[in-house]
């Protein structure tokens, strides 16, 4: 049997390519938008993808289920609970696929959605057992998926769904079984998913604290609460998954524009993504621009900060990144993508256009500000756990996602520092402000590691 786990960096997206090189034939399972990985295994091991299962309708990603049936043919499969409304054929409990040497057992699992399917695959040419098992959203390695994400309205039935699905169904199933999940660090899924590619039933039963309490109720205390920070591009991707993505040929066509070009459509109300690192967007940017760098969590970043049907412009180092981060882009279900600036800011500012700036501030600066009682007011937008390591004297602490769901609560004409980890967050938050018309907006240069490495100390 041919296995192998193909994962999405930043967003921890797992898939799965299922085969048996003797039969010529092969399973995908949750596929990436982006299906290249797919046709060249299918290439290499000489597999026709013939089946495209989905453990469940999507939240955090855009599926690509549709472009692999248009390269491959396939047929696209998901529970038959599934609200999905193209053409797509339906699983329930027990039916089985096989071929060759592989066989696959369908489990209804709801919990995480309702109408999440886990997989066991069975290798016939070792064993006439299960060996493994996908379970999608279910279970991961280290934690289990949330069940909030299908509405607030069905809460209550997804929270005993996933009781029911975690103790019951999976709790029949042998401990040897090796688990492998839907998604991994980095996902929004869950919440301290772990950065392992695998696991197995029997351990992640002795580790996790979720998996050992006494009753219902007690797993109800647990988890009904305290849910990860909601993208604002789930519902749009859901609604994506629901209904089939476009195909990317129909997405807008790639352009290369210059300064006018760009411009023009910024005019219109196109929303611009600068990807630049934090000091160079710092020093100029574009009016309005948000500044979101490419790092691991980026299309994370994007779906909290950015409106999905919103048109957007890219400012790019070069060609590269922005293939880079056209790819991220259509992960998630941004696809009025509208072209980049050519010749960078160098071309724009060498224009005449106007530029803006975040005038950052060094870590001696701010300790200067801060000993004259001069500091303006120091924005704290780390996650609370971060928080609590430690903080600079007399920040204010509002988390990120909070601004960017609410708004800071502060008059806009006054000076505001803002500051996380390394920059990165605070850029993409100070950013935002600037857009909401904050007009004396900075951002600490470094963040926290800048100011530790200047040797001066936290309050914790």
């Amino acid at each position: 049997m041919y296995f192998k786990q193909i994962t999405v960096p930043g967003l921890g997206c797992n898939s799965y390519v299922i085969g048996c090189p003797g039969a010529r034939r092969a399973v995908v399972v949750d596929p990436k938008r982006d299906v290249q990985d797919y046709l060249d295994i299918s290439r290499d091991e000489g597999m026709k993808i013939t089946h495209i299962i989905e453990t469940h309708v999507h939240a955090d990603h855009v599926s690509g289920n549709l472009e692999l049936k248009s390269r491959t043919g396939a047929d696209i499969y998901y529970s038959e609970h599934a609200p999905v409304t193209f053409e797509h054929k339906a699983l329930k409990e027990g039916d089985i696929i096989e071929f060759g040497m592989v066989k696959l057992e369908i489990l209804y699992t709801p919990g995480h959605t309702p109408n999440a399917l886990s997989i066991l695959v069975t290798d016939k040419a070792r064993a006439d057992v299960p060996g493994l098992i996908l379970t999608g959203d279910l279970l991961f390695v280290g934690s289990i998926g949330r069940p909030d994400l299908a509405g607030a309205e069905i809460l209550e039935e997804q929270v005993k769904n996933l009781y029911e699905s975690l103790y019951q169904k999976l709790g029949r199933l042998p401990d040897y079984l090796e688990v492998f999940p839907a998604h991994g660090q980095g996902s929004l899924c869950g919440k301290g998913l772990s950065a392992m590619a695998s696991s197995t039933l029997g351990y992640e039963r002795l580790t996790q604290p979720l998996l050992k309490l006494p009753s219902f109720d007690a797993f109800h205390e647990q988890i009904a609460g305290g849910f990860p920070v909601r993208p604002k591009s789930f519902t749009h991707i859901i609604q994506t998954n629901t209904h089939g993505a476009p195909l990317l040929e129909r997405c807008p066509l790639e352009q290369t524009l210059n300064p006018d070009e760009f411009d023009r459509i910024r005019r219109e109300g196109a929303t611009v993504i600068d990807t630049r690192d934090t000091a160079s967007f710092g020093g100029f940017h574009i009016p309005g621009a948000i500044n979101i760098g490419f790092e691991k969590q980026m299309a994370n970043w994007i779906g909290m900060v950015i409106e999905p049907l919103d048109n957007l412009l890219l400012v790019v180092d070069d060609r590269e990144k922005y293939d880079l981060m056209t790819t991220e882009l259509h992960r998630i279900g941004y696809d009025h993508i509208f072209g980049y600036l050519s010749g960078g800011m160098s071309a724009w500012i060498a224009h005449g256009m106007p530029i803006d700036s975040l005038s950052p501030i060094s870590a001696q600066g701010l300790k200067r500000q801060l000993d004259n009682g001069n500091s303006g007011r120091v924005v704290d937008v780390r996650t609370p756990e971060e928080r609590q390591q430690g903080f600079i004297p007399d920040s204010i602490h509002v988390p990120m996602t909070d601004i960017l769901a609410e708004g800071l609560e502060l008059p806009e004409d006054e000076e505001v520092i803002v500051v996380c980890g390394t920059g990165y967050r605070a850029n993409i938050v100070a950013s935002r402000l600037k857009q909401d018309g904050f007009s004396h907006v900075h951002s600490l240069a470094g963040g926290l590691t800048a100011w530790g490495n200047a040797g001066y100390s936290l309050t914790v």
